[in-house]
């Protein structure tokens, strides 16, 4: 079979991965330190499914939390799917994540450890399947911040010059 690239039902064009996109979390990156990441099945009702797949999701102020070795994404905005009327899901509330339970266990002791807190970094679907990428992060002081913009500024600085030369 020759190397075409994968289309999902609505004739949407992905990655040879088979992986779409619905949103990132672009300040999860600027504001923590990402040490490692794992990858998350999520428990979800239809309308979030449907209102998933018209990317209407936001990342900004969520978080993963360890309740009674299990794994729960919170604060992470899902809109309502209009057509759903009185069938809707409530858009903030507490989603399962589907982990083996040696990662819970590995990620409960990770978190324990000062500083350290899940981050979910990105939302798409992978074969049909809603899955998040969770980040092991640490928060970045002001001054880290600052000196990675100064280092992104002077990468940018040096590849104008050597594209001008």
């Amino acid at each position: 079979m020759p190397n075409a690239a994968i289309t999902s039902s609505k004739g949407v064009g992905m990655a040879e991965s088979g992986r779409k996109t619905i949103c990132v979390n672009r300040r999860a990156r600027f504001d923590y330190t990402i040490s490692e990441t794992v990858e998350a099945g999520l428990v979800l009702q239809g309308t979030e499914v449907k209102s998933l797949r018209d990317g209407r999701a936001d990342l900004k102020d969520a978080y993963a939390d360890v309740q009674a070795g299990e794994v729960f994404l919170l604060h992470a905005h899902i809109d309502q799917y209009e057509p759903a009327n009185r069938f809707n899901h409530d858009p903030i509330r507490p989603r399962k994540l589907l982990l083996h339970k040696r990662e819970i266990l590995r990620l409960i002791s990770k978190t324990q450890e000062k500083g350290l807190t899940l981050i979910p970094t990105r939302l798409y679907f992978t074969h049909g399947k809603a899955k998040v990428e969770l980040g092991l992060a640490k928060g970045k002081k002001q001054y880290d911040k600052r000196e990675e913009v100064k280092r992104r500024s002077a990468q940018r600085d040096i590849q104008r010059a050597l594209a001008g030369e």
